[in-house]
């Protein structure tokens, strides 16, 4: 039976190396590639800063190790604004359907001390299962949509400035995070302005929407706009950047429910990955029909 106890800093390159292992095998099991540092020798400083930052902000992270101390499943989980998400829910292949799953489920993602709590999930059929007997509800499909960057620019009356993760932008973000996501994260909007160039889309002074454009191929966003015809601007404004720093592809993921965001990157040409998420929570969203995922996505 494995041993559980509470994560420490120095367990999350274990944890990385285990989510590596894991993901990786999904990806052979369903015929997808999965992880895209796969093979990668700098994986780990590629994804440190991503596991650093919820390994500082994390709710609950729990690890499980074997009789040798060899860890054998880790779950991590995030709260914001009442908000709690399962960033990370991994067992190494042969110990899965053993129980450490559930157990691991069970300390690191409650009902009690949340408001609402919501999931970014794979197609896993085993885990799929414990969410569902959680009490969440599998609500939107999400896909990577994937293609060449080209230079793109669309008409509109936005305005647009450097995003600067302080005071009343911070508010004004938090405010239109809260009506699209249903919580806010300032902790990750002044995460994210550290590790790629954050935008905000002004009209009449206020702040309708902003962006993060991608540091690398496949790790861009979030992307978030009050009117969902404002959307395609910003991913155009995204591509264009990733067109002029000579990448040489930028991934979107998006719900498909987000139709403004599905018919121009369609009508753009890009591709719709096959590796599919699926998106869980216990409410119905009320705002993705107007906002793009972080990628990679661990979180919403």
């Amino acid at each position: 039976m494995a041993h559980l106890r509470p994560a420490t800093d120095a367990d999350s390159r274990a944890c990385f190396e285990l989510f590596e292992e894991t993901i990786d095998d999904l990806g052979r099991r369903t015929g997808v590639i999965a992880n895209d540092t796969a093979g990668d020798p700098g994986a780990w400083e590629t994804r440190r800063p991503l596991f650093d930052h919820l390994a500082a902000t994390f709710d609950a992270w729990w690890v499980a190790e074997d009789g040798d101390g060899v860890l054998v499943g880790y779950a991590r989980s995030i709260l914001r604004d009442g908000t709690r998400e399962l960033t990370e829910f991994f067992v190494r292949p042969g110990a899965q359907a053993a129980g450490v799953g559930r157990e691991l489920l069970a300390r690191t993602f409650p009902a009690d001390g949340a408001r609402h709590r919501s999931i970014i999930a794979t197609t896993d059929n085993r885990a799929i299962a414990r969410y569902l007997r959680a009490g969440l509800e599998g609500r939107v499909p999400m896909v990577g949509f994937e293609a060449t960057p080209r230079p793109v620019t669309i008409e509109t009356d936005l305005e647009r400035e450097p995003l600067q993760p302080s005071g009343a932008t911070v508010e004004e973000i938090g405010q239109l995070d809260r009506r699209l996501i249903g919580f806010r994260r300032d902790e990750d909007h002044r995460w994210l302005a550290a590790q790629r160039a954050g935008w905000v889309y002004r009209r009449a002074g206020a702040i309708v929407g902003y962006g993060y454009h991608p540091a690398r191929p496949s790790w861009g966003g979030p992307f978030a706009a009050a009117d969902p015809s404002d959307l395609p601007v910003l991913l155009a404004d995204a591509e264009t950047t990733a067109a002029e720093m000579g990448q040489a592809t930028i991934t979107f993921d998006v719900a498909l429910v987000a139709r403004s965001a599905v018919d121009h990157l369609l009508g753009r040409g890009y591709r719709i990955d096959p590796f599919v998420m699926l998106y869980f929570s216990d409410v119905e969203p009320a705002g993705l029909d107007r906002y793009v995922l972080t990628s990679p996505p661990f979180f919403l």
